[in-house]
This record gives C-alpha cells, structure tokens and sequence, in this order.
C-alpha cells in the first residue's frame, strides 16, 4: 500500500527483562516472529515484527530488556535496546505490571525523561494482578512520564492489545509502506531458525547455562523435493555445558531437535531436516563475527 492515505513507523518496545515484549510484538503481528521464554533476557539483539492495521504499517522493534550491563555481549543487549528507542518514531514501554516499578524501571524511567518521541506505556500482565493493585503504578510511570497514553493489557491473554494496535497505528506518520505487505518481520530464515533453537535451549534447560550459548546456522540447502537441510552449531563457553546440552544418551540434545524443527518447519511452511552439533568456545562472547550472526553491534 503506497497510496496517499498509508502510514508507516517505527516503534521500539522497550522494558525491563521480561516485562513481556517479545509476547506483545507477537500479539501485535498476530503471528510468532519473536522467541518466548519465562526467563529474562531471552531477545537478544533487535528484531522488528511489522503489524498491518487500517492502513499503517506498524513497524515493532523488540529490543533486548534493559538492565545493568556486566559483560560484553550484556553491553551490546542495552545498546542495541537504546539504539532501537532513538530511531523510533514512537516508544512503547512496556511494564510488568506484577513487578511493578522496580529498580530496572526506575533505571529506564529517569533515561526516558530525556525522549524527544511520543511515548505509550503498556502496564503488562494485568492478569495477574489485582485491579486495586494497578492504581499505584499507574499513577506512578503516569507522574514521572506522561505519557501520550497509557494501556492495561495483558499479552498473553490478548486483553487490551486490540485498543493498543489501533492506537499505534493511528500515531504512525503518513507516508508509505516500507515493507511488503506479506512480510511480518525484517529477521533473515537463517536468524529465525536460529533463534526458534536458542529458544528451545533457554525453555528446556533451566540452569543459567541459555545465556553462555549462542546458535550459529553453519549450512542451509533447500532441497528439490521442497524440504530444507539445516546444520546448526550451539556454541558453549565450557565442556561441563556441553554435557548438559547433550545430556544423558544424547536424549537432551535430541529432545531440543526435535522442538526446534517443528517449530522451524512450521515458520517455513516445508519438512525440515535439522541436524545440531555442540562445540565448545571458551571466548565466544569476543568473537565480532558471533555477534554479527545474532544481529548486534560490537560493544567496546
């Protein structure tokens, strides 16, 4: 759509750890273009979900949660999630509304008082909290803020997105789409059938281990007979990980297959073959080509 009466911008969803974004870019998008975990730190680099609505394309940046850096690859997260928030046209933050306002968002609370955008707050997992319990951080973010809107949704459960979508769409400027109307996120397959891996390693292991390991696609062919050959490597930074990916007889590493496949094979629409193999890189986190596979920026 290029007509006269189109719209397009860019949104950054920004929040702290699990406040619930990559759920809310899906809901959003009414389709999985982002990976999902109940742990925090899951989005690692930027990725954009594009929502159609009345005219507008509303193009979502989910970025890394914002927290207190410690590492290189943890510097490159906050970057990423910053860079995404100045370039957009409007900001979404997004807060758990069962945290409440904590220390990470009184950290991104003080940053956001410097915004030259619009700002929309989304107070998340309503659900999950009682209404008489909403009122004191709504009035909080409202008085430190004040927002252009402020939205009580619950993501997962769909309650609210509707009103938020359509208030997105109609605070996007008028111009044209800059995406084809068929696309719902700007991530390469590769990067996808990546993540929908990690995705796999963070729900089903559950020691701190997802966040030492990075998925590398090594080889993509896509066959005559219409499936796709996938080689991938999980990369960890010691070989006492390396157990714990394969585990007992292999079956850990053949349970983590198995979902990711479906999982890939359902994003392609195509049989997928997927074949993982664990490699151990005690530096990997200094590695600029790593970082360029998972779509951040080199943080010094």
């Amino acid at each position: 759509m290029n007509d006269i009466t189109s719209r397009a911008g860019f949104v950054a969803v920004i929040g702290a750890p699990n406040a619930g974004k990559s759920t809310l870019v899906n809901a959003l998008v009414g389709q999985k273009v982002a990976i999902v975990s109940p742990k925090a730190q899951t989005t690692r680099a930027r990725l954009m979900g594009i929502a159609l609505h009345q005219g507008a394309q509303v193009l979502l940046v989910d970025t890394p949660g914002i927290f207190e850096p410690k590492r290189r690859l943890d510097r490159a997260m906050v970057m990423a999630a910053w860079t995404g928030a100045q370039d957009a046209d409007l900001i979404l933050f997004v807060v758990d509304a069962a945290a409440g306002v904590n220390a990470e968002v009184e950290r991104i609370m003080t940053a956001l008082g410097e915004r030259k955008q619009p700002l929309f707050i989304a107070l998340n997992k309503v659900d999950l909290v009682k209404k008489a319990a909403l009122l004191a951080p709504a009035s909080q973010l409202t008085a430190r803020l004040n927002p252009d809107k402020l939205f009580m949704i619950s993501a997962s459960q769909g309650d609210g997105v509707a009103d938020l979508k359509q208030a997105l769409a109609d605070a996007m400027p008028a111009g044209p789409w800059l995406y084809p109307e068929d696309e719902v996120s700007d991530a390469t397959d590769r990067m996808i059938a990546a993540e929908l891996t990690r995705e796999q390693i963070v729900n089903q292991l559950h020691q701190e281990l997802p966040y030492a390991t990075v998925v590398e696609t090594e080889k993509w062919e896509d066959r005559p007979d219409g499936s796709t050959v996938i080689n991938q490597q999980i990369i960890v930074e010691r070989e006492s990980q390396k157990a714990i990916v394969i585990g007992k007889g292999g079956r850990r590493l053949k349970a983590i297959g198995a979902a990711a496949r479906a999982e890939i094979a359902d994003h392609l629409s195509r049989s997928v073959h997927l074949y993982l193999h664990v490699k151990v890189e005690p530096k990997w986190g200094e590695d600029r080509s790593l970082y360029r596979e998972i779509g951040l920026e080199w943080a010094d």
